[in-house]
């Protein structure tokens, strides 16, 4: 008597996105969020089986329930109490390639002024691109080693940056497959929703235009109260000076868009290299560079609205312009 063997339970899965053209479906939140939890649990997903669901996601493209349900599983996933209070939740996982991470210098701004920020993110799964933990140690700053650190840290600075792996190993782990993929998986996307630290508004960067849309759709599956997106420099989250720059939002489950305008008529040049201590240059003044001070005070204006600092475009760019004005230039 031959015995067939039982299938096994992850296989449900594979089978709704792979069973071809006319058969195949995208995931249901509520089938995302299961498939999710068994891949963030120990031993109940084989490693052939990760890596054909990530493949057969990426190849389709997630939808918002698919990412609201990836979301879900994740947070539920953290095994840390919140007990810190954030404003700003800010994710940063594409790295910079073309221009330095100006966006760096707005988040620091905002700290300086009060504004509680949590930067997350992961480095070294692309190759060629300059990564934030490498930067932020280039200027002297240290990122947290865990999250207890990340909440001293918030406290006594206002700002800190953790990496991924000590949020959540496992995401962490897939993420770094890029380089055995060859191709970026579903899990670059839930990261930047993750918000470990509830803050009170997340805001976040995509290359990828059609993903804005995506972003703003499951932040609202999500319930987060105060969430913008945009097609950030090299997919961080930094305004482009150069070019107009949609803002897709969520505030208090009302969905929005608003078009910032370019700030220049011609386009920059792109950087000959990237070196981290020119920011330090130009937070000094030491250094005059056009394009990043731009981004930078137009990256923070988009965060200060976002916040509800400000009430619209004009104000929010003439309070980030003042904050910039009134730094402390003896800060690096």
């Amino acid at each position: 008597m031959t015995l067939t063997t039982a299938e096994h339970p992850f296989a449900e899965f594979i089978k709704i996105l792979g069973k071809g053209k006319k058969g195949a479906r995208p995931l249901t939140q509520d089938e995302a969020y299961r498939a999710m939890k068994m891949i963030l649990a120990d031993g109940q997903v084989e490693p052939i089986q990760l890596g054909a669901f990530l493949m057969l996601m990426r190849v389709k493209e997630e939808t918002c329930e698919e990412l609201a349900g990836f979301v879900a599983a994740a947070r539920e996933s953290f095994a840390f109490d919140n007990n810190v209070a954030v404003d700003l939740d800010w994710s940063s996982y594409a790295g910079k390639r073309r221009h330095l991470p100006w966006f760096l210098l707005s988040t620091l701004l905002l700290a300086e002024n009060g504004i509680k920020v949590f930067m997350h993110g992961a480095g070294g799964h692309t190759q060629g691109r300059l990564y934030t933990e490498n930067v932020l140690r280039a200027l002297g700053i240290d990122a947290a080693e865990s999250i207890a650190e990340a909440g001293q840290q918030i406290e006594l600075t206002n700002f800190s940056y953790l990496s991924l792996e000590h949020i959540c190993p496992k995401l962490y782990d897939m993420i770094n497959l890029r380089p055995v993929m060859g191709l970026r998986s579903p899990v670059h996307t839930l990261v930047r929703l993750l918000n470990p630290f509830d803050a009170t508004a997340s805001i976040q960067g995509i290359f990828h235009p059609s993903y804005r849309q995506v972003h703003q759709k499951a932040a609202l599956l999500l319930d987060q109260k105060h969430m913008a997106v945009l097609k950030g420099e090299g997919g961080e989250t930094e305004r482009n000076p150069d070019v107009e720059c949609l803002v897709q939002s969520v505030h208090d489950g009302e969905l929005s868009d608003e078009i910032w305008p370019a700030l220049f008529e011609r386009r920059h040049m792109k950087a000959e290299e990237l070196e981290p201590q020119l920011l330090a240059q130009v937070w000094r003044g030491e250094l005059d560079d056009e394009f990043g001070q731009a981004a930078v005070i137009g990256t923070a204006a988009i965060a200060l609205k976002l916040l509800g600092k400000a009430d619209d475009q004009a104000q929010a760019e003439a309070l980030a312009a003042q904050f910039w004005a009134a730094r402390d230039r003896n800060r690096f």
